[in-house]
């Protein structure tokens, strides 16, 4: 090439290289270019004076966006079946939220907040409205909320049908409307003298007072946020539901409008968990855990180890926020710090040995012949290792096996390590250990009572995020962990741990 065109060209490249230098800097000055979508919520009109100034206090905390829309939470239901758009949906009902998840609109859902239906008056009560029957006078205007639009409609109607009032008042009604908020005002301006709002709602309204109803009194709401399968982004869009759902953030808002807050995670923009779980289940859960990290906008501390070791540590006084054992023995050992355990899975004891199985071992009589050597886990730092000890002593075979130990681990891994290094004619492991090492290893069963490890899993009762430790235990026993659990060797079992 000639000479002077080189030149040229890596002139115009330099200058190419500094004008980007430029622009970059500028930028970086300016602060960061925002490019994500803005959050577009779907909210229920009765919660706008909780949802809103939360919102915006999440906005200028974050800099993120937020785009929220109003509507009875029936109607932004039948809206989002059509639409399929949007990052979360807040209902004035649980029971809407469980419609939104059962046509798989909803994936995680968050509660918020509880409220109750009443019926409200003017102030003063000037049509002395006392009872149900004084709302059938021919004196009272009566409006409901539409069971289809509005969640209290839903919640009223459930109560009423129960009761046996509410085909009376249907047909007594002059109008059905589909928000809280429509109802209310008709009260405000004088075209109604009755109407069933929520409890909350009356608080809003200086012009409005609530009538006692013990059949109302007796059902309540329970206020959610749910994130929507259609979501583009789910750590976004959990953020803002994490944040709505904290004590001291947003619910600090909806206590103030008259709500009554539901126990909530403490608000950290990006939480870390701390997952105490035995060496065994590491195989089958980190997959699992990459995706929730991801998904939640989270960090999870792993620390995997011996059962014996990790239960040490917490009689000791760690408290990590969830613990997933090896075996169902050591969880009981510091139960009374966790909530009830959910075993998800079993795994059985084998016999490993070096390829083709060379010194003929069949089973734990005959690891007891002399001149073995031999690998176990370690009694007191591992659920393998206090299993093993145990089916020995149960069969009369500890003494003659434990001759021919050589090596004693923490963790059954290790023992798979140190097998395949070589030096070692056997180990005795889990089932769960040996098929990553494919036809590195052979593998005897061991076909005795008590040769199984249940693994449950529990969040400690201490925790500041029980609500995003709940979210990771179902994401770990959800159908595609649990084929991630039998392809590496457990059995799957999802149950109430023994």
């Amino acid at each position: 090439m000639n000479p002077a065109r080189v030149t040229v060209l890596g002139s115009l490249l330099l200058l190419v290289g500094l004008g980007g230098l430029l622009l970059w800097n500028s930028a970086s000055r300016r602060g960061p270019v925002r490019t994500a979508e803005p959050l577009l919520v779907y909210c229920a009109a009765g919660l706008k004076s909780a949802v809103e100034p939360a919102v915006r206090e999440f906005e200028a905390a974050t800099g993120a966006r937020v785009q929220l829309q109003y509507g009875g939470s029936g109607t932004l239901l039948s809206n989002l079946k059509i639409a399929a758009l949007g990052d979360l949906f807040i209902a004035a009902d649980h029971l809407i939220l469980d419609q939104a998840r059962a046509a798989d609109l909803v994936a995680e859902m968050i509660p918020l907040a509880r409220m109750t239906p009443v019926i409200a008056v003017a102030r003063g009560n000037p049509k002395a409205v006392l009872t149900f029957d004084d709302l059938l006078r021919a004196d009272v205007r009566l409006v409901l909320p539409n069971p289809g639009a509005a969640a209290v409609g839903q919640v009223a109607r459930r109560a009423l049908v129960a009761d046996g009032r509410w085909d009376a008042l249907a047909a007594h009604a002059r109008a059905f409307k589909p928000t809280v908020n429509d109802l209310a005002n008709d009260v405000k301006l004088g075209s109604a003298d009755a109407v069933i709002v929520w409890d909350v709602t009356v608080r809003q309204y200086a012009e409005l007072e609530a009538v006692a109803s013990g059949v109302l009194g007796s059902v309540g709401s329970e206020v959610g946020v749910g994130v929507l399968r259609s979501c583009r982004q789910p750590a976004a869009a959990l953020r803002l539901a994490r944040f709505l759902g904290a004590p001291e953030r947003g619910l600090r808002h909806f206590e103030q409008e008259g709500f009554i807050p539901m126990p909530g995670d403490r608000w950290s923009e990006t939480p870390e968990l701390v997952l105490f779980s035995g060496g065994v289940n590491r195989v089958a859960i980190e997959e699992t855990l990459r995706e929730f990290e991801q998904r939640e906008g989270v960090r999870i501390n792993r620390i995997y180890n011996g059962c014996g070791i990790l239960t040490a540590q917490i009689r000791a006084g760690q408290k990590p926020d969830g613990y997933f054992a090896c075996d169902v023995s050591f969880m009981r050992t510091v139960g009374d710090e966790f909530t009830p355990a959910l075993a998800l899975a079993e795994t059985s004891m084998v016999i490993a040995t070096p390829p083709g199985n060379p010194r003929g071992l069949r089973d734990l009589q005959s690891l007891t012949q002399p001149g073995l050597k031999l690998g176990v886990a370690n009694e007191q730092q591992s659920a393998l290792g206090a299993l093993t000890a145990r089916l020995l002593r149960q069969h009369g075979l500890y003494e003659g096996l434990m001759a021919n130990v050589v090596v004693q681990t923490p963790t059954a891994d290790l023992l798979v390590n140190q097998l395949r290094a070589g030096g070692l004619d056997a180990v005795i492991v889990y089932e769960a250990n040996t098929v990553a090492a494919g036809d590195h290893l052979a593998v005897q069963p061991i076909e005795l009572p008590g040769a199984t490890a249940i693994q449950p899993v529990a969040i400690h009762q201490q925790t500041v995020y029980p609500r995003l430790m709940q979210r990771l235990i179902a994401a770990l026993s959800s159908a595609q962990s649990q084929s991630r659990f039998t392809a590496t060797g457990f059995r799957w079992r999802k149950e109430a741990a023994p």
